[in-house]
């Protein structure tokens, strides 16, 4: 791969990091019910919110690992242990964002708000959740490229 094409992709994962970042911060403030809130009340009245910032945790480590993966792309080491700790390490990511956190949040929007109208909610789980499966479906079938390249080397 040609080094401009990784350098752009780097710098597309670092413009997808500093807008999930700019979201997380932005977004609180404009939310329905927290337009006029005070600067505790948003933060520490929420226990969605703090659902949402340790949802980002494995959302920037992934993108962290796809940042240095590029990087071993860049400098010709895609085949090498590290890149296939990188795989994995984005394909756990990925799996801790669904099972540890949308699952749980899906079950408690079902279970607390029996009679509300959470489709909103629901769906936007399920898209996430959907988003999640696919990039560590691709995250193993590159691992055991990257696991067979290792191996062949």
């Amino acid at each position: 791969m040609k080094q401009a094409s990784t350098i752009f992709l780097q710098f597309v994962i670092v413009l997808i990091g500093v807008g999930a970042l700019g979201s997380l911060l932005w977004e609180p403030w404009i939310e329905g019910r927290n337009a006029h809130a005070t600067f505790f009340q948003i933060y520490f009245n929420d226990p969605f919110l703090a659902w949402a910032y340790m949802i980002s945790i494995a959302f920037f480590v992934a993108l962290y690992q796809a940042f240095t993966l590029l990087g071993r792309v860049r400098r010709n080491e895609l085949f090498s242990q590290r890149s296939v700790a990188a795989m994995r390490r984005i394909k756990h990511c990925a799996l801790i964002i669904i099972g540890g956190f949308i699952l749980p949040a899906e079950a408690y929007l079902f279970f607390t708000h029996p009679g509300d109208d959470i489709a909103g909610g629901v769906f936007m789980g399920m898209l996430v959740g959907f988003f999640c499966v696919v990039v560590a479906a691709v995250a193993d079938v590159g691992e055991g490229i990257l696991k067979s390249g290792v191996n062949a080397k």
